[in-house]
Formats: C-alpha cells, structure tokens, sequence
C-alpha cells in the first residue's frame, strides 16, 4: 500500500490574511452626517444676507420723475402713488419689492416675474408671481416667450426682472445658486457637526477604571452601585474615596470643535458667502462694522439692484419718454449729524438749499420763517459785480 500523500498548499498561494474592521456606531454616524439637498433659503447666513439686500431695498421711497432742461423734478399723481404706496392691493411697497429681491436672489434663480393688471389702460394692480408657475420658453435665437400657469405671454406685456444674466440666454437670469451651492452645503455640514458634539454621549469627562476580574465590577448592576457607593456624593466638591487596588481614576479629553478648526472654516465659508453676494462680512457677524463699507455696499450692491428695478418698471409701465422711476437712496447711507449739519450750511450759504430743505436732512419740520433763501454780500450774480456799495465807496451820511 502507498502511503497517501498529504496535499501541500501552492506555493503560489498567499496566506490567509486577518483584516480588521473599522466602523462607527449608528448613533454617532447620525449625529455627524449631513443628508439631503441644501437650500439656499434654509441656510441661515445666505438668508441673511439676502433679506439685509432685500429690507434696504425695500425701505427706499420710489420717485417718478420727469426729466426737464433745469433738472429732474418729482412728479405726485396717481400713478406715483400707486407704485410707491400700494402697487399690490393685499401688500405694501415695502413687501412688494421685498418678495422680488427675496425671490431673484433665491427661489426665482435670477428671475422675478410681476403680472400687471390693466384697465383702458390704467395700471390697477401688480400681481407677483410664484416662480413654479413660470417657464421661460426661447423663440428664435434673440426673443422668448412666458409661460405663466398655461398661458403664453409676451415679455413686453409683463414685468420680468432679472439678476446675473445668463451667457447663454442674456434676457435670463441665473441666479447665485451654483455658486452659493457648495459653500451652503459646508455651512450646513458644519452646523450638523457642531450639533453633533454638543448632543452626542460619547464625551465621558472622567473614565474610572477597575478590575473586570471581580465579580460585583462586571454587570453593569455592580458598576452602578459602585458609583453609587463610591463616586456620587451629596455636594460638589465634596473628595472620592475609592480602594487603590481596585480603581483607576483618569481624565480624558474628547476631540473638541477646537481642534477640528471648525470656527476657521466657517468664517471662511462666511466671507466667501458676503463676497459673492457683496454684502460686508460684518453682515454675517464677522468683523466690526465700518461705515466705508457700509456706504461702498449702498454704493455697489444695492444700488445696482434698484437700478435694475427701476429700468424695468420704466420701461413697461410709463409712455412718455420724460418720464422714469427712482429709487431716493438717501436715507441708507451712514452719515453723521455733524457732517450733515455741516454740508447744510454751506449749500445754504450759497443758495443752493433752503432752510426748511435743510432741517428735512435731520428730520425737523418746516418753518414758515425760513423759506427765504439768505445768501452773504458778496454772493452777488456775474453781472452785479460792479453793483456792491463797498466798491463805490459805501454809503455817505449826512453831515
């Protein structure tokens, strides 16, 4: 009989390896993750710097004007009314314009669209429009067509106000939301994880330590009355006493928000988000406030906004050429008292404002005594110059 032979592994053949598994408990994974789409209108830093955009917008009067040979001067009739006070017959100015801001920056992606009620031609009403009941539909390589609720509009017949035109299509707007998509997801993701910290247990301040060997330390029914009879005592501060054979006391110190840098990287998120939308990063709760920026911010973004409103009404609610809408930007700038006490007097000294205009500056009625325009002796026309007493030798008293 052969004996039989015991089989040999391959020499190929690579051992058997161990692996280890590394994983999280469910519960700390869940108090860590961030799920689902970010909206722009749920992230609390975008929302406001949106609604500080939009309030300050809004807060400004609208002027129709009228374009004459000696200047702009304010025109007040119906109309003017009409789209200063009440231009929705369930809102104010101030929530209307609100609601179109709000919805370019945001829901609307670039685009607000405001339906006007006619009547023989009298404006009656300006009804906005929800964004998910309008579809922009091109027509041709430079025209389009509005689709609202069904209904096919042509854009002349309605307000459609836009914001970052896109390259593609110049008479639609694209919004902020790619370029706001990534910083919201981090602003986002940061808030779920500084949540999770603050709200997971797995942040023992102390660890005791003790013999599992024993038989009263290995259920947890003899851990807690351990601590019940060791540890727990009746007032702070008052001193353990535990057997030194049997305990370890240790201190350990958790992973904290602090050493993730996660402060760093929400400020960073934050100051990208004020640079895009052009708000000052003190907006956001960064920085102290300057009164430059605040002005230059006045000056960049929210004018260029008005403007935007502005061109659009214009261009779709007025027929005579001389006339337009303007935003009165005057109250949103950071002056002084001083400055503007200043600036008053020198204007009236040269009789380019009169006194009641000036007190209207620091928010004092008028006074039926200062109507007249007071002006110093040698303020005189071109003409007069050689009409001054003085240079005639002044007066001559009788003897």
């Amino acid at each position: 009989m052969s004996k039989k032979k015991r089989s040999r592994p391959s020499p190929r053949a690579e051992p058997a390896q161990k692996r280890s598994v590394a994983f999280m408990t469910s519960d700390g994974w869940e108090t860590l993750e961030c799920r689902g789409y970010t909206s722009l209108s749920h992230n609390p830093e975008i929302c406001t710097a949106v609604d500080t955009i939009a309030r300050l917008i809004a807060s400004m009067t609208i002027h129709l004007m009228e374009n004459t040979g000696d200047g702009d001067i304010r025109i007040k009739n119906e109309l003017s009314r009409k789209v200063d006070i009440e231009p929705n017959s369930n809102m104010t100015r101030a929530a209307f314009v609100h609601w179109i801001v709000k919805t370019l920056m945001l829901e609307g992606d670039g685009n607000a669209v405001v339906w006007p009620e006619t009547k023989r031609g009298i404006l009656r009403d300006l009804k906005p429009v929800p964004p998910a009941f309008i579809s922009f539909v091109p027509e041709g390589v430079w025209n389009y067509r509005v689709i609202l609720a069904g209904q096919e509009y042509d854009p002349e017949d309605i307000l459609h106000f836009v914001l970052n035109p896109g390259s593609y299509y110049p008479w639609k707007g694209e919004g902020y939301r790619v370029a706001l998509a990534d910083v919201a997801n981090n602003l986002k993701q940061a808030a779920a994880t500084e949540k999770g910290f603050m709200s997971s247990k797995w942040k023992p301040s102390i660890i005791v330590k003790v013999d599992a060997l024993t038989e009263e330390f290995s259920s947890p029914e003899g851990r807690r009355r351990l601590l019940s009879e060791y540890i727990d005592t009746a007032q702070a501060g008052e001193p353990w006493l535990i057997p030194a054979e049997q305990f370890s006391v240790e201190q350990v110190r958790p992973l904290s928000l602090s050493d993730l840098a996660l402060a760093d990287f929400v400020q960073l998120d934050k100051r990208t988000v004020a640079a895009i939308l052009g708000v000052p990063p003190f907006v956001l709760g960064i920085g102290d406030f300057q009164r430059d920026a605040w002005n230059n911010f006045i000056n960049s973004t929210i004018m260029p906004i008005a403007k935007n409103i502005e061109q659009e009404l214009t261009k779709k609610l007025l027929y005579s050429p001389n006339w337009f809408f303007r935003f009165n930007p005057w109250s949103l700038y950071n002056y002084s008292i001083t400055e503007m006490v200043q600036a008053g007097a020198e204007m009236v000294d040269r009789m380019a404002l009169r006194r009641n205009e000036w007190r209207s500056w620091v928010n004092m009625p008028p006074d039926s005594d200062m109507n007249d325009l007071l002006a110093l002796e040698n303020y005189v026309p071109a003409d007069k110059l050689g009409d001054q007493s003085k240079l005639n030798g002044g007066e001559q008293s009788g003897a």
